[in-house]
Parts: C-alpha cells; sequence; structure tokens
C-alpha cells in the first residue's frame, strides 16, 4: 500500500508538470506569525509527551526528572530522525538509563504511549472523515462512501486497540509464569533470561492497573493531540493556499499525516510528505508544486524542528549519535 501510494505521488509529480517558481512562491507568502504559532504549539506537544511518560514511569521511580525524560525525548526523536524507525529504541533506553529503571519497563512504556496515540489518531481520523460531506473535500458520490466508510473502519480498529490495551492491563505473574513455563524446552540460561524481560515489561504495564493513571494518561493524550491540531490549523493558516481550511479539513490532513508518518526515511522523513501532497491535491484541488512546498515546511515543523533541541542535548551529556544507532539494549539498569 505504501509503495503504491509513492508510485502514485511520483506518477502525479511527473504528469502535472512540477513548476519551481509556484514551489517558491508558496513558501515566500507565507505568514510568520502563523508559522511561529505553529512551531510553538508542536514543541508544546513535546513537553506533553513528558508529562505522560512521567505517569507511565511513577510507579517505578517516584520524582522522575522532567528535565531528564524530557532530554531524552528529545535525543530520541532526533535519533528518529536521522535513523528512521531504527531510532525508536533511543528514547527508552535513554529514560531507563537515566531513571536508573529496566529497558524493558520502558519499551512497556513506549508500547502503551503507542496505543495511546494510535487510539487517538483513529478516533479524530474516523470522527473527521465521516463529516466528509461539510468539509472542503468536493469527492463524488461513490467516494464519498469509500471515506465515510473508512472513518467507520478507523473507529472500529480504534476499539481493537483498546481492547489491546485492556488485555495489556491483565499482564500479570500468572500470565507471565505460563508464558515462561510455555518455553521450558529451552536452556535454563535463556528461560531465565525471558522471565526476568517479561517481569520488567510486567513493571512497566504498571501504569494502567491504577484507575488515576489510566484516566491521566487519557487526558495527556487528548491535550496532546488536541495541541498537535492546533499547530497544523495554525501551519495551514499560513499558506495562502490552505488560510481557508475548516477544522474538519485540518484533522482530515492530519489523521492521514499521521498514518503516513509511520513510514520514516532516514535523514528525510518519506510516507508524511508523500501522504501530505496527495491529500492536498487529490482531496483539496491544489497545485502539485503549491503542495510539495506546504509539505515540507510541515515536515520540518512536525519533525524536524526537535533536531536542534536533540543535538543540543546530546552535546551536552556527551552522547554521539553513532553510539545510539547500535546502542545495547541490556537490563543493567535498575
Amino acid at each position: 500500500m505504501v509503495l503504491a501510494a509513492i508510485a502514485f505521488a511520483a506518477l502525479r509529480w511527473r504528469n502535472a508538470g512540477f513548476d519551481w517558481n509556484q514551489f517558491t512562491a508558496a513558501l515566500r507568502n507565507v505568514d510568520w506569525s502563523w508559522l511561529a504559532l505553529s512551531l510553538a504549539l508542536i514543541l508544546g506537544s513535546y513537553a506533553g509527551r513528558v508529562l505522560r511518560w512521567e505517569v507511565m514511569i511513577r510507579p517505578l521511580r517516584r520524582g522522575a526528572s522532567f528535565r531528564r525524560i524530557f532530554s531524552a525525548t528529545a535525543i530520541g526523536f532526533t535519533a528518529v530522525v536521522l535513523f528512521g524507525r531504527a531510532g525508536e529504541p533511543v528514547r527508552p533506553y535513554l529514560i531507563a538509563k537515566n531513571e536508573n529503571v529496566t529497558f524493558s519497563s520502558q519499551i512497556a512504556a513506549w508500547i502503551v504511549e503507542r496505543i495511546l496515540d494510535l487510539l487517538m489518531v483513529l478516533l479524530i481520523f474516523g470522527v473527521a472523515l465521516t463529516q466528509v460531506s461539510s468539509s472542503a473535500i468536493q469527492p463524488g458520490p461513490k467516494f464519498r462512501v469509500v471515506l465515510e466508510l473508512g472513518g467507520y473502519t478507523a473507529g472500529l480498529t480504534g476499539a481493537a486497540c483498546l481492547a489491546v490495551l485492556i488485555g495489556l492491563r491483565q499482564f500479570r505473574g500468572r500470565v507471565r509464569q505460563r508464558l515462561v513455563d510455555g518455553l521450558s524446552f529451552l536452556p535454563e540460561r535463556i528461560v531465565a533470561r525471558i522471565h526476568t524481560v517479561l517481569e520488567s515489561f510486567e513493571e512497566g504495564m504498571e501504569s494502567t492497573r491504577s484507575a488515576a493513571f489510566t484516566i491521566l494518561l487519557i487526558a495527556y493524550t487528548v491535550l496532546e493531540w488536541l495541541v498537535i491540531a492546533a499547530a497544523f490549523y495554525c501551519l495551514f493558516k499560513a499558506f495562502p493556499a490552505t488560510a481557508k481550511f475548516g477544522v474538519t479539513d485540518v484533522v482530515i490532513l492530519l489523521g492521514f499525516v499521521a498514518f503516513g508518518s509511520a513510514v520514516q526515511i532516514p535523514g528525510v522523513g518519506g510516507g508524511m510528505q508523500i501522504a501530505a501532497v496527495l491529500v492536498l491535491t487529490e482531496f483539496f484541488g491544489l497545485g502539485i508544486s503549491a503542495a510539495s512546498g506546504i509539505a515540507l515546511v510541515l515536515w520540518l515543523i512536525s519533525f524536524v524542528s526537535i533536531v536542534p533541541l536533540g543535538l543540543a542535548f546530546a552535546f551536552h551529556e556527551g552522547i554521539k549519535f553513532r553510539s545510539l544507532r547500535h546502542l545495547r539494549t541490556d537490563e543493567n539498569h535498575g
């Protein structure tokens, strides 16, 4: 599906005829005050991620440092920009190291975070697509049915994610022991290692078993995505071609871009820009050149804006990204 989207975008690019004058005009006529507000909101969303992670680590480490988690978050997202999805383990690894907890427990926290984010994206995406008739999109009757069906499908997938999250709450000692017993045919040393990892993973799931913590996690997730949606709204207000976008239009585009960002090419990005260009051209009728300029700025604001902070934190802490690319995810923390 991803390859098909890339091929379609490349074909669209070639057939439409790319105009560098329109591309530069889209960037030259930007409203910098709206763009600055968008940047501030995006950076604020990273602080929201830190607050949410602090809730997840609280059962293991009371009084965890906001600054240390923010530093690890900035460095971790910088690693994702530089290395693609290979950089994903950097953030939980650094948090585990800085807060002296196990890496497996922070992988569990990372899984919870991803489920919460996916759940929120599916929710806003599903609601937006069911309201496509009131947006600026003008698809044909058949295409409208497909989009609305996609909205309902997203809602059902979100319900499945919620079921997985509830299921993870039940990951307790009995389940862990059954898994270990089922692997008893393996050498004792390997079984002991698996037991330790599963025990640490179980510790990382502890925050989901408290009703108060779960409410906090959901509240921070909702707040974070409201901030991200507001950042997208401000960014599209900054460009004359998209200044008239309504809230539903922005949320639809946010949903597609959020899915596209799952495909990350090291140092380039990839899926996010392709999704943005396709939606802006095919749904909203923008030219390929102007859409490409807006997609580029969207990627820079959403992802690359954290890189200077990540590099500064890494330099201050003496961390080399070359070593992070091949980091050792052992269990010596905690």
